[in-house]
Protein backbone atom coordinates (compact mmCIF):
# COMPACT_ATOMS: atom_id res chain seq x y z
CA UNK A 1 0.00 0.00 0.00
CA UNK A 2 2.70 2.68 0.58
CA UNK A 3 3.73 2.62 -2.96
CA UNK A 4 0.59 2.82 -4.24
CA UNK A 5 -0.39 5.78 -2.12
CA UNK A 6 2.60 7.42 -3.23
CA UNK A 7 1.65 6.91 -6.85
CA UNK A 8 -1.88 8.55 -6.03
CA UNK A 9 -0.58 11.44 -3.92
CA UNK A 10 2.49 11.77 -7.13
CA UNK A 11 -0.53 11.48 -9.51
CA UNK A 12 -2.68 14.06 -8.02
CA UNK A 13 -0.04 16.64 -7.44
CA UNK A 14 1.20 16.34 -10.93
CA UNK A 15 -1.73 16.93 -12.22
CA UNK A 16 -2.80 20.11 -10.22
CA UNK A 17 0.21 21.22 -11.20
CA UNK A 18 0.08 20.61 -14.66
CA UNK A 19 -3.42 22.37 -14.32
CA UNK A 20 -2.18 25.46 -13.16
CA UNK A 21 0.54 25.28 -16.15
CA UNK A 22 -2.05 24.96 -18.58
CA UNK A 23 -4.25 27.83 -17.31
CA UNK A 24 -1.44 30.03 -18.21
CA UNK A 25 -0.64 28.92 -21.70
CA UNK A 26 -4.51 27.50 -22.74
CA UNK A 27 -5.90 31.03 -24.70
CA UNK A 28 -4.35 29.61 -28.13
CA UNK A 29 -2.80 26.34 -29.59
CA UNK A 30 0.52 27.35 -29.26
CA UNK A 31 3.54 25.05 -28.62
CA UNK A 32 3.50 25.11 -25.05
CA UNK A 33 -0.34 24.31 -24.90
CA UNK A 34 0.18 21.75 -27.32
CA UNK A 35 3.28 20.37 -25.46
CA UNK A 36 0.96 20.26 -22.19
CA UNK A 37 -1.50 18.23 -23.98
CA UNK A 38 0.51 15.67 -25.59
CA UNK A 39 2.24 15.51 -21.53
CA UNK A 40 -1.03 14.65 -19.60
CA UNK A 41 -2.09 11.48 -21.00
CA UNK A 42 2.21 10.45 -20.88
CA UNK A 43 1.40 11.46 -17.20
CA UNK A 44 -1.04 8.84 -16.61
CA UNK A 45 0.90 6.21 -18.91
CA UNK A 46 3.93 6.70 -16.25
CA UNK A 47 1.38 6.33 -13.44
CA UNK A 48 -0.11 3.37 -14.68
CA UNK A 49 3.11 1.33 -15.42
CA UNK A 50 3.74 2.12 -12.24
CA UNK A 51 0.65 1.18 -10.44
CA UNK A 52 0.57 -1.62 -12.54
CA UNK A 53 4.14 -2.59 -11.51
CA UNK A 54 2.97 -2.71 -7.74
CA UNK A 55 -0.37 -4.55 -8.57
CA UNK A 56 0.93 -7.86 -10.11
CA UNK A 57 -1.29 -10.47 -10.32
CA UNK A 58 -4.92 -8.82 -9.94
CA UNK A 59 -7.79 -8.29 -11.58
CA UNK A 60 -6.71 -4.23 -11.97
CA UNK A 61 -3.41 -4.69 -13.09
CA UNK A 62 -5.33 -5.78 -16.56
CA UNK A 63 -7.30 -2.54 -16.71
CA UNK A 64 -4.07 -0.43 -16.01
CA UNK A 65 -2.03 -2.09 -18.36
CA UNK A 66 -5.26 -1.41 -20.88
CA UNK A 67 -5.18 2.35 -19.27
CA UNK A 68 -1.31 2.69 -20.50
CA UNK A 69 -2.47 1.72 -23.89
CA UNK A 70 -5.12 3.67 -23.54
CA UNK A 71 -3.41 7.08 -22.87
CA UNK A 72 -0.29 6.58 -24.66
CA UNK A 73 -2.45 6.45 -27.83
CA UNK A 74 -4.76 9.64 -26.41
CA UNK A 75 -1.44 11.03 -25.88
CA UNK A 76 -0.86 10.94 -30.38
CA UNK A 77 -3.98 11.43 -30.47
CA UNK A 78 -4.00 15.12 -28.97
CA UNK A 79 -0.67 15.55 -30.79
CA UNK A 80 -2.40 15.22 -34.19
CA UNK A 81 -5.61 16.94 -33.49
CA UNK A 82 -3.58 20.17 -32.32
CA UNK A 83 -3.33 20.46 -36.29
CA UNK A 84 -7.17 19.94 -36.48
CA UNK A 85 -8.07 22.82 -33.73
CA UNK A 86 -9.63 23.38 -30.43
CA UNK A 87 -12.34 21.56 -31.58
CA UNK A 88 -10.46 18.20 -32.38
CA UNK A 89 -8.08 18.85 -29.26
CA UNK A 90 -11.63 19.01 -26.74
CA UNK A 91 -13.08 16.06 -29.21
CA UNK A 92 -10.40 14.20 -28.75
CA UNK A 93 -10.01 14.84 -24.80
CA UNK A 94 -13.52 13.95 -24.25
CA UNK A 95 -12.93 10.70 -25.87
CA UNK A 96 -10.31 9.84 -23.65
CA UNK A 97 -12.08 10.80 -20.61
CA UNK A 98 -14.89 8.66 -20.81
CA UNK A 99 -13.01 5.61 -21.64
CA UNK A 100 -10.43 6.03 -18.97
CA UNK A 101 -12.75 7.01 -16.56
CA UNK A 102 -15.06 3.72 -16.91
CA UNK A 103 -11.27 1.93 -16.88
CA UNK A 104 -10.89 4.08 -13.64
CA UNK A 105 -13.98 3.43 -11.84
CA UNK A 106 -13.87 0.25 -13.04
CA UNK A 107 -10.06 -0.45 -11.31
CA UNK A 108 -11.72 1.13 -8.44
CA UNK A 109 -14.26 -1.39 -8.08
CA UNK A 110 -12.02 -4.33 -8.46
CA UNK A 111 -10.06 -2.54 -5.27
CA UNK A 112 -12.58 -2.19 -3.28
CA UNK A 113 -11.06 -4.18 -0.57
CA UNK A 114 -10.32 -3.73 3.60
CA UNK A 115 -6.76 -2.19 3.20
CA UNK A 116 -7.35 -0.44 0.37
CA UNK A 117 -11.32 1.01 1.33
CA UNK A 118 -13.99 1.64 -0.68
CA UNK A 119 -12.23 3.62 -2.91
CA UNK A 120 -14.78 6.28 -3.04
CA UNK A 121 -12.29 8.95 -4.34
CA UNK A 122 -11.33 7.07 -7.25
CA UNK A 123 -14.70 5.71 -8.16
CA UNK A 124 -16.29 9.43 -8.09
CA UNK A 125 -13.31 10.17 -10.39
CA UNK A 126 -13.92 7.73 -12.79
CA UNK A 127 -17.56 8.98 -13.10
CA UNK A 128 -16.91 12.58 -13.34
CA UNK A 129 -14.46 11.40 -15.75
CA UNK A 130 -16.99 9.58 -18.57
CA UNK A 131 -19.56 13.08 -17.32
CA UNK A 132 -17.13 15.26 -18.34
CA UNK A 133 -15.98 13.83 -21.55
CA UNK A 134 -19.69 13.16 -22.49
CA UNK A 135 -19.92 17.00 -21.73
CA UNK A 136 -16.83 18.09 -24.48
CA UNK A 137 -17.73 16.16 -27.66
CA UNK A 138 -20.82 18.23 -28.12
CA UNK A 139 -18.62 21.07 -27.51
CA UNK A 140 -16.02 20.56 -29.25
CA UNK A 141 -18.17 20.57 -32.21
CA UNK A 142 -20.26 23.62 -31.12
CA UNK A 143 -19.54 27.15 -31.84
CA UNK A 144 -16.50 28.53 -30.20
CA UNK A 145 -15.16 25.17 -28.45
CA UNK A 146 -12.60 26.55 -25.48
CA UNK A 147 -9.98 24.52 -23.58
CA UNK A 148 -10.98 25.81 -20.09
CA UNK A 149 -12.60 22.85 -19.56
CA UNK A 150 -9.83 20.86 -19.37
CA UNK A 151 -8.21 22.98 -16.39
CA UNK A 152 -11.21 22.10 -13.90
CA UNK A 153 -11.26 18.99 -15.71
CA UNK A 154 -7.75 18.02 -14.57
CA UNK A 155 -7.39 20.14 -11.32
CA UNK A 156 -10.33 17.99 -9.97
CA UNK A 157 -8.76 14.81 -11.31
CA UNK A 158 -5.59 15.82 -9.35
CA UNK A 159 -7.67 16.61 -6.17
CA UNK A 160 -9.46 13.03 -6.10
CA UNK A 161 -6.15 11.52 -6.48
CA UNK A 162 -5.02 13.35 -3.61
CA UNK A 163 -7.79 12.25 -1.58
CA UNK A 164 -7.34 8.44 -2.20
CA UNK A 165 -3.52 8.71 -1.10
CA UNK A 166 -4.92 10.43 2.52
CA UNK A 167 -7.62 7.82 2.56
CA UNK A 168 -5.01 5.62 1.93
CA UNK A 169 -2.13 7.13 4.01
CA UNK A 170 -5.38 7.03 6.81
CA UNK A 171 -6.67 3.57 6.64
CA UNK A 172 -2.73 2.70 7.03
CA UNK A 173 -2.10 4.69 10.20
CA UNK A 174 -5.43 3.57 11.72
CA UNK A 175 -4.44 -0.25 10.74
CA UNK A 176 -0.86 0.41 12.63
CA UNK A 177 -2.37 1.80 15.53
CA UNK A 178 -5.33 -0.96 16.36
CA UNK A 179 -2.48 -3.84 15.34
CA UNK A 180 0.05 -2.00 18.60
Amino acid sequence: MPALLRIYLIRGLIAIGWAAGFAAVHDSLSAATVILLIAYPLIDVVASLLDAREDPGTPARKLQIFNIGLSALAALGLGLSAVGGVGAVLFTFGAWAIVSGVAQFTVALRRRTRELGRQWPMLTAGVLSVIAGATYLPAAVGTGPSLDMLILYTAAGGTFFVLQAISLAWRQRRTRSLAA
